[in-house]
């Protein structure tokens, strides 16, 4: 199964989330996602001022292994709980602090901090979406609890690894750990509050001091214990806790990514066609200048300049032998291939990806199908024409392995995240803001309407027999990306 996230990730970068969980009555599940990016004309991004360089430095990419889903009540209560793999890693740890178990217990709070923020996202998400209010109440309630007995529990643990037999370094790590999931529970609780402002008023009003005792108790522990907090006026302490909260971030998510070697697919094909169009354009110049030699005898001027004519002929057999070859082959062969490996260096996939220009009559009619679903909005792209960017991709993943890389934990495939940056696209874009001028009261008044542009993606995700199509797209101008919508 393929799952898809399209979103504004910042001012000029889209994010674009692709989730591959393999079916687990196969040994090898093999995923192809096919993307066709339908740019202006009037950009002017085309195969001369818009490279492969270009594109694979725009459109960046890392693959990671899904989280473990785990319910908030679990964590907080459940007795297969994360909590039962922390405690025996600090135990372990506390009593035997050898290179292993130090590995393994800053492997478990990692592992940990990941979950439960994965845990607090859905279930902010799953409280806004509900549409029955007394199980909305609930569920705050549930949320407002659990929360209260996973904080709790996790600082429980200070007294088994805060005894002598632990460095200060390793300390560090359960310190961090403590404050990462304080902020993550203050901001959390934060989008709780606002969500149910904005959407469930009655709820907002049930709910909101619970919900800000919540905030304040965490911002008073980290007070007390000297953690960063955000403060009213900006000053270099918010700096820092904005600094710190990112490195905290990659630090803890980072458990999850996958180590990866890309290297250039193709090589050695391409050196034997490289050899081949050379040996074409030799046997070329070597059977004309025989028959010249032949008919022109040995050491004549007519025989001077017909090898220096045949030289030149050859050369350029040579180069034009390589383009046909060379194109003949790169519709067969990706541009890199990636070898995914997990800890220990196992490896658990590949994954290959191409990127070209193509032209209209070569995209599928069911793709321009779904490019076409707008007709208004795109009249313009229409009119003048649209540059066409063709993106593949091929992952194959080895289902016992994926299993077997984190035995602890249930990991149920592996999430790709591209960033895909438009900053190049905006160089030839005209001014953000048009004049225009309304009629009132017998006066023209001028007023800007805005200039944007639109970037349609569409998606074709197979796995097996199975095949699906998207469409996004991406509405945006110089000041950056206003917005990205599904079609």
């Amino acid at each position: 199964m393929i799952n898809e996230i399209v979103k504004v990730h910042d001012k000029f970068s889209v994010e674009i989330k692709m989730g591959y969980e393999p079916r687990k009555d196969r040994k090898v599940n093999e995923f192809s996602v096919k993307t066709w990016l339908f740019v202006p004309s009037s950009l002017d991004i085309n195969s001369n001022t818009y490279k492969k360089e270009d594109f694979y430095n725009d459109f960046n990419s890392n693959i990671r292994l899904i989280t473990p889903p785990y319910l908030l009540r679990d964590i907080a209560l459940g007795s297969h709980s994360v909590f039962k793999y922390l405690e025996d890693a600090f135990q372990n740890v506390a009593n035997h602090p050898n290179p292993k178990n130090e590995a393994n217990y800053e492997y478990h709070i990692r592992m940990f901090q990941t979950i439960l923020r994965s845990s607090l996202q859905r279930e902010i998400q799953h409280i806004l979406r509900n549409e029955l209010s007394d199980d909305r109440q609930y569920l705050i309630d549930e949320y407002i609890a659990n929360v209260g007995k996973i904080g709790r529990r996790y600082r429980d643990l200070r007294r088994i690894v805060n005894v002598s037999t632990i460095q200060k370094e390793l300390f560090d790590y359960y310190l961090f750990g403590d404050e990462f999931m304080s902020n993550m529970i203050e901001q959390h609780s934060h989008y709780l509050h606002r969500g149910l402002q904005k959407i469930h008023h009655s709820d907002f009003e049930n709910s909101k001091e619970a919900i800000i005792k919540v905030v304040k108790e965490e911002i008073a522990y980290k007070k007390s214990k000297g953690y960063l907090v955000v403060e009213e006026k900006p000053n270099d302490r918010n700096r820092w806790f904005v600094h710190r909260q990112g490195a905290f971030k990659k630090y803890f998510e980072g458990q999850l990514l996958l180590n990866s070697r890309k290297k250039k697919e193709g090589v050695l094909a391409m050196q034997i066609l490289y050899s081949l169009a050379a040996g074409l354009a030799m046997i070329f110049g070597a059977s004309l200048t025989f028959l010249f030699q032949k008919s022109l005898g040995t050491f004549t001027m007519p025989l001077f300049a017909a090898l220096v004519i045949i030289y030149m002929l050859k050369d350029r057999i040579k180069d034009l032998s390589r383009l046909y070859l060379v194109g003949k082959i790169n519709k067969r062969f990706f541009d890199h291939k990636t070898v995914i490996r997990v800890k220990g260096d196992e490896k658990i996939g590949w994954c290959k990806e191409s990127f070209d220009f193509v032209h209209e009559e070569s995209v599928p009619l069911r793709v321009m199908k779904h490019r076409n679903r707008s007709r208004i909005i795109d009249v313009e792209s229409r009119g003048v024409g649209e540059k066409i960017i063709f993106y593949r991709k091929l992952l194959r993943l080895d289902q016992k392995a994926l299993v077997n890389s984190y035995g602890d934990y249930n990991i149920t495939g592996v999430v790709d995240i591209i960033r895909f940056n438009v900053s190049r696209l905006i160089q030839k874009m005209d001014n953000p803001e048009i004049p225009l001028y309304y009629l009132q009261d017998e006066e023209f008044e001028k007023i800007y309407g805005e200039k944007v542009y639109f970037v349609n993606m569409v998606f074709r995700f197979k796995l097996d027999d199975e095949t699906s199509y998207r469409r996004y797209r991406i509405i945006f101008n110089r000041k950056g990306i206003k917005k990205v919508e599904k079609v």
